[in-house]
C-alpha cells in the first residue's frame, strides 16, 4: 500500500494529486509539439496536429500536413493541407475538427480526415483577417470566437446553427489583448479580455470593465487566463507571478498563489473534479509543471519533453512525444482506502480479503472490527467506488474481490451497484486499450453516457467492439446493435472498390430483418455517394413502400416509384408519384404511362374529377371511352353552363357519346332531358314562375299547383308518365292546395288506378277527416278496415273484420281499441275470436 501511494502528492492538508501513465506514445513525430498547431478533444478524444504551419523560417513550397491520432498515438488520418493559412484548431462536441483559417473560413473535417463542410465568420473577418481564435463548448453546442486584425471580436455560440454575433468594441484598444477567453454565463457566451492591468467583459450589448476581488496590488498586465471545464471558475496569471483563482462571474475570490515565476506560462488549465476538496490550477512552462491551489505549497513536476495539456471533467491529460499521462485529484474513496495507516472501513475490508487469500486468521479480526462498528455496508460501497476510479485492471480486481468478500457477510446488500460497476469497468477497460485509445475515467464515462460512447466508437469505425458492448450490456436493439449495424452499412456503401451487387448482398446478409434498421436511409447514403444502382438494389430490401418511393423519386426513377406505390396499396403514395410524374413528363408520355397502370389511371381519374376536369375529358378521349365521356358532358352541362342553349348543346354532345357507346337507354334519357329543358323554358316564358331544372315529376306538380291541369296532363302524355304515377302526383298536389272540390271531381273522373285508400291517407295527412270519410266508403273490401281505422271508426272496422273473419285485421282493430269507449268493441272481437276457434 505504501508503494501504491508513492506517486501521491499532497496539496494542502485535505487533498492528494497523482499522475499516472495512460499510454506510451509510439507516434512518429518529426517535429516538436511547439512547432505544430495542436488540438485535443476532451473525454479521451483524438489529437490533431498541423505540422509545418506557416512560419517564416519554413520554405514557401513546403505544404503543411494535418495529422489526426487517437489518444494512444495510433494514426487515424493524414492529409496534405491545400487550403489557406490556419490560425487555430479545435474539436467540436461531436468530434469534428474545426480549422479556423486566416481569412475567417472554418473548415470542418471528420475523425478520419474526411471533409464535411465549411462556413465563413463574415465579411468583416475576411477583410481584417484573423489574429486569434478559440473553440469553446456550451450547452447549445460548440462555438467559435474570433479576434480580428481590427481588434474586434466575432463569435457564434453554435456552429451547427450558425448565427454570427459581433461583440462591442473595447474603448481605446489599439493592439491585441495580452490574453482572452470565452465565458458562458446565464446561457450566453461572453468574451473576457485583458488590456494591460484592466479586464473587460464583452456581452452582446456592451463592454464593461471588471475587477477581480482581492487581486494582489502591483499588477500591470495579465499574461494568461483559464476557464474551468464547467465554466464556473476562472484563473488569472499576472506579471507579478501571482495566480488569482475565483468564480467565473468575478464576484468571489477562491484563493491566490504566488509562484515566484514571472515568465508567461505556455499553458494554464484547471484541474478539478466534481465535489473536489481542493480545486487546483496546473501551469506549464517549458520544463516545469506546477499544480497550485489554496495551499501555501505547490506540487511541481519536471517536464523532460515538450508537453501539451488537455483539461478534462475530473483532471488534466498531459501528452508529449513519448508519453500520455493523467493528472487528477485522488478520489475520496481511494484516499480513504489507500492512505498510510488508514482505518477506514474500505481499507480494513481490503486487508481482510488479502489475509483471507493467505488463509490467515487476521482476516477474521479485520472483519470483526468492521462489523462491530456497523460499517461493513460502507466498506463494501467504498471498495466498489474506489474500483471505478482505478486505471489498472489488477487494482480494480483487488478492490472488487474485497467488495465481493464483504458482501458475503451482509444479508441484504443490493447487488446492483456491484454488478453495474463490473460491467462499467469491463467496458472502460475495453475502450482504454491501446488499439482503441479512448482513456475515459469512470466520472467521464458516466457524464458522457453509454450512447455517446457507442457513437464515438462508430465514428472510429470500431463496429465489432461497439456491437460486443451492446450485447454485453443487453441494450435494446433499436438503441444498440441495430443502430450500429445501420452505421456500418452506411460506411460500407462508401467502399467504391466493391461491386454494387456484392455490397448489397453483404449488407442484407448482415442486417437481414433487424428491427430499427432502415434500408432506405442506407440507400440514401449510397445515392449521396453517387451509387444509384446500389441504392436501387438496397431499396429492394426495404419493406416499407412509403420509405422506398420518396428516394426513388429523388433518384428520378419515377416509373419504378409508381410501381412500388401501386404494390403498396397506399393511394396517397400513388397520388404523390402521379403528381410528380405529371410535372416531370410531357402530357403524351404521362398518359401512356398511366395506360400501362390501370390502378394509377383509375386514381388519377378520381383526382381529375375534383381538380382538373379538362384533363379528365382528354383522358376519356384518348381511351375512346364514350360512356364516361357522355357522363362527363352531362355533369359539365350542369356545372359549367348557365345558358339553356349551352346546356342543351352539352347534353346533345353527351347523347352522341352514348350512342357511340351503344348505350341507347342513356342516349334516350339524355334526349328526354333536352326536351324537358326546352319545355321548361317555354313554360317559364308563357306562364312565369320557376320551372327550369325541376324534375319531370316536380314540373307536373308545379303545373297542377298553378291550376294548369290540362298542361300537366299534356306533359304527362308527352313523356308517357304512367297513370298510377300521374294520379299520385295530382292527388298530392290538390291536397296540398286543399282544393277538396277539385279533388272529389278528380276522384270521380274515372276509376282510380291507385285505389281510394291513398285518398283517405292524404286527407288525414292534411287533418281533414270529413273528406277522408267520403273516400273511406269507396275503399275496396281488402283495405276497408285500414281506411276506417284511419278515420277513427273503430266500431265499423271491427264489424267488417268480424264479418271477414280475418285474424290479422281483428288484431289490427284490437290494437286500436283504447280506454272505456272501445271496451265493448274489444269484447266483441274477443267473442268473435272465441267462436271462430270453437268451429
Amino acid at each position: 500500500m505504501d508503494c501504491y501511494t508513492a506517486n501521491w502528492n499532497p496539496l494542502g492538508d485535505s487533498a492528494f494529486y497523482r499522475k499516472y501513465e495512460l499510454y506510451s506514445m509510439d507516434w512518429d513525430l518529426k517535429e516538436e509539439l511547439r512547432d505544430c498547431l495542436v488540438a485535443a478533444a476532451p473525454y479521451g478524444g483524438p489529437i490533431a496536429l498541423l505540422r509545418n504551419p506557416w512560419r517564416k523560417e519554413k520554405p514557401a513550397n513546403v505544404r503543411p500536413v494535418l495529422e489526426i491520432y487517437s489518444a494512444s498515438g495510433m494514426p487515424l488520418a493524414s492529409l496534405l493541407w491545400k487550403s489557406g493559412p490556419v490560425v487555430s484548431l479545435g474539436w467540436s462536441a461531436e468530434e469534428e475538427l474545426l480549422c479556423v483559417q486566416e481569412d475567417g473560413v472554418v473548415l470542418v473535417y471528420g475523425l478520419h480526415g474526411d471533409f464535411r463542410r465549411h462556413f465563413s465568420m463574415g465579411n468583416e473577418v475576411l477583410q481584417n483577417r484573423v489574429l486569434d481564435a478559440r473553440i469553446f463548448h456550451t450547452e447549445f453546442g460548440s462555438g467559435v470566437a474570433i479576434l480580428t486584425g481590427a481588434h474586434r471580436f466575432t463569435l457564434s455560440a453554435n456552429v451547427s446553427d450558425l448565427k454570427l454575433r459581433r461583440m462591442p468594441e473595447v474603448p481605446g484598444l489599439q493592439s491585441a489583448p495580452s490574453c482572452w477567453t470565452t465565458l458562458c454565463q446565464d446561457r450566453v457566451a461572453h468574451i473576457l479580455l485583458a488590456v494591460g492591468p484592466d479586464l473587460y467583459l464583452l456581452d452582446h450589448a456592451a463592454c464593461s470593465a471588471v475587477t477581480p476581488p482581492g487581486l494582489a496590488p502591483g499588477v500591470s498586465s495579465f499574461l494568461q487566463m483559464a476557464i474551468s471545464f464547467t465554466y464556473r471558475h476562472l484563473a488569472l496569471f499576472t506579471d507579478t507571478g501571482y495566480i488569482w483563482m475565483g468564480t467565473a462571474s468575478l464576484k468571489e475570490k477562491l484563493c491566490e498563489f504566488n509562484c515566484n515565476i514571472r515568465a508567461p506560462p505556455k499553458q494554464m488549465v484547471w484541474c478539478s473534479r466534481p465535489h473536489s476538496k481542493e480545486r487546483a490550477v496546473v501551469v506549464a512552462w517549458e520544463k516545469r509543471l506546477m499544480v497550485v491551489g489554496d495551499a501555501p505549497e505547490s506540487i511541481q513536476f519536471v517536464l523532460d519533453e515538450d508537453s501539451y495539456m488537455v483539461p478534462e471533467l475530473d483532471g488534466v491529460r498531459i501528452f508529449s512525444r513519448s508519453t500520455h499521462e493523467f493528472l487528477h485529484e485522488v478520489p475520496v474513496a481511494s484516499e480513504e482506502i489507500f492512505k498510510i495507516a488508514s482505518m477506514a472501513p474500505g481499507a480494513l475490508l481490503l486487508e481482510a480479503q488479502k489475509e483471507y487469500e493467505k488463509e490467515s486468521q487476521k482476516a477474521d479480526e479485520y472483519l470483526r472490527e468492521i462489523q462491530e462498528l456497523g460499517q461493513l455496508t460502507q466498506a463494501v460501497q467504498q471498495c466498489i467506488e474506489a474500483a471505478g476510479h482505478e486505471h489498472q485492471p489488477d487494482m480494480q480486481k483487488s478492490l472488487l474481490r474485497a467488495a465481493s468478500f464483504g458482501k458475503c457477510f451482509l444479508d441484504r446488500f443490493p447487488p446492483d451497484s456491484f454488478v453495474r460497476m463490473c460491467q462499467d469497468l469491463r467496458v472502460l477497460n475495453a475502450v482504454r486499450d491501446y488499439h482503441i485509445g479512448i482513456p475515459l475515467t469512470y466520472s467521464q464515462y458516466k457524464q458522457l453516457t453509454i450512447q455517446v460512447l457507442l457513437d464515438r466508437l462508430v465514428l472510429r469505425r470500431l463496429y465489432p467492439l461497439a456491437i460486443q458492448i451492446c450485447e454485453y450490456l443487453r441494450l435494446p436493439e433499436v438503441q444498440g446493435v441495430s443502430r450500429i449495424l445501420a452505421h456500418w452499412a452506411c460506411y460500407k456503401v462508401q467502399q467504391k472498390d466493391v461491386s454494387d451487387e456484392d455490397v448489397a448482398r453483404a449488407i442484407n446478409q448482415k442486417l437481414g430483418d433487424t428491427p430499427g434498421v432502415s434500408y432506405s436511409d442506407i440507400a440514401a447514403r449510397a445515392y449521396g455517394c453517387g451509387r444509384t444502382e446500389l441504392a436501387i438494389k438496397l431499396l429492394e430490401y426495404e419493406p416499407r413502400s412509403g420509405e422506398q418511393v420518396p428516394l426513388l423519386l429523388k433518384m428520378k426513377r419515377s416509373k419504378l416509384a409508381l410501381s412500388k406505390a401501386i404494390e403498396s396499396g397506399d393511394t396517397d403514395l400513388v397520388f404523390t408519384v402521379l403528381l410528380h410524374l405529371k410535372n416531370e413528363l410531357n402530357r403524351g408520355d404521362f398518359f401512356m404511362t398511366l395506360r400501362n397502370q390501370p390502378m394509377a389511371l383509375s386514381l388519377y381519374r378520381q383526382f381529375c374529377k375534383h381538380q382538373e376536369l379538362e384533363t379528365l375529358k382528354d383522358l376519356y378521349n384518348q381511351d375512346d371511352n364514350h360512356q364516361e365521356l357522355g357522363s362527363f358532358h352531362i355533369r359539365a352541362s350542369y356545372a359549367a353552363e348557365e345558358r339553356i342553349e349551352g346546356r342543351v348543346a352539352a347534353l346533345q354532345t353527351a347523347a352522341d357519346a352514348f350512342y357511340k357507346a351503344k348505350n341507347e337507354f342513356a342516349a334516350k334519357a339524355t334526349e328526354d332531358q333536352m326536351r324537358l329543358l326546352r319545355l321548361q323554358r317555354r313554360l317559364e316564358d308563357e306562364l312565369g314562375g320557376q320551372f327550369l331544372d325541376l324534375s319531370l315529376h316536380d314540373t307536373v306538380t308545379s303545373l297542377i299547383l298553378g291550376g294548369h291541369n290540362k298542361r300537366a296532363e299534356q306533359l304527362a302524355r308527352d313523356f308517357r308518365i304512367p297513370d298510377k304515377r300521374l294520379w299520385w302526383l295530382k292527388l298530392t298536389a290538390l291536397a296540398a292546395l286543399e282544393d277538396w272540390e277539385e279533388l272529389e271531381k278528380f276522384s270521380k273522373s274515372k276509376k282510380s288506378p291507385i285505389g281510394y285508400l291513398p285518398f283517405v291517407e292524404i286527407c288525414m295527412k292534411q287533418h281533414n277527416k270529413y273528406e277522408a270519410k267520403k273516400y273511406a266508403s269507396r275503399v275496396g273490401p281488402e283495405q276497408k278496415v285500414k281506411a276506417l281505422l284511419l278515420v277513427g271508426d273503430v266500431a265499423q272496422a271491427a264489424d267488417i273484420a268480424i264479418e271477414r273473419r280475418n285474424e290479422a285485421e281483428l288484431s289490427l282493430v284490437l290494437s286500436h281499441c283504447t280506454g272505456a269507449t272501445d271496451g265493448a268493441t274489444a269484447d266483441k272481437i274477443q267473442r268473435a275470436r272465441a267462436q271462430t276457434q270453437k268451429k
